[in-house]
């Protein structure tokens, strides 16, 4: 991926910081991306202090502006866009009758609507260049599933899966795919947060799990990789990564 531009949001740190580093030592000039600028530029330095090109830059993916504001330095750094990663996610545990309406709005507008802005300002930047590009999403398996008190987050990750099937479908015609990535249980500081909350154990999701463990960042730092790379007849999926829970019909071993 030399040469390559990619934007990842969310990059400071878990997942979104493991693709980045990944794209970096594949070549690619790499964007990270946090809500606070010096975190995005802490997480930037790494990757250059490691041998990689990368900037940050601060941006609210809640806020259309500051997306745009993101997708021109990209374009301003490096002269182009290629890969667009719409990484950055936000969660809460609560049971659904109990969900106080800003948890629930907050949770929508990270996960949904600046997933949109995401792709819908790659995709203009993308159509503007004419040379065709790739539009990566990380969703969830829980977007296929209802998981107890979880609901701000599962109907997010469902708008995103069908939000990739729209944005594919439109620009095909442009050579841009389009596509999403739904991990499963992947050991993060947050999993850790949200499975204290919820009140599952580690054998519970090795027990649930085909594969017997929880998967690693670097595994989906290489899905995403895959994605992005264009080598590929791809477009308008949503790509398991989830160890084969959802394949799982009987569920965990008793």
């Amino acid at each position: 991926m030399d040469d390559t531009t990619v934007i990842v949001t969310g990059s400071s740190t878990g997942i979104g910081n493991a693709i980045a580093t990944r794209f970096a030592s594949e070549g690619a000039n790499v964007v990270t991306n946090s809500r606070d600028a010096a975190r995005a530029e802490a997480a930037a330095e790494e990757l250059t202090d490691a041998g990689g090109t990368a900037i940050g830059i601060g941006a609210d993916v809640r806020d259309r502006d500051d997306v745009q504001a993101l997708v021109d330095g990209a374009v301003e750094a490096f002269g182009s866009l290629d890969v667009m990663v719409n990484n950055a996610g936000h969660t809460v545990v609560d049971p659904a009758l109990e969900m106080d309406p800003d948890d629930w709005r907050r949770v929508i507008d990270v996960n949904l609507t600046g997933v949109f802005f995401g792709m819908q300002a790659a995709g203009q930047q993308l159509v503007e260049q004419g040379t065709g590009g790739q539009i990566v999403t990380i969703s969830s398996m829980i977007g296929e599933q209802g998981f107890a008190q979880r609901a701000p987050y599962c109907a997010s990750k469902a708008g995103v899966n069908n939000l990739t099937r729209v944005f594919a479908t439109e620009l095909a015609e442009h050579d841009i795919h389009v596509n999403a990535l739904a991990p499963g249980f992947v050991r993060t500081d947050i999993t850790d947060q949200t499975q204290d909350a919820a009140g599952y154990t580690d054998d519970d999701v090795r027990r649930r799990t085909p594969l017997g463990r929880f998967g690693t960042m670097e595994e989906i730092a290489n899905c995403v990789c895959f994605l992005a790379s264009g080598d590929h007849y791809v477009t308008g999926a949503v790509l398991r990564a989830d160890g084969g829970w959802l394949a799982n019909a009987w569920g965990p071993e008793t």
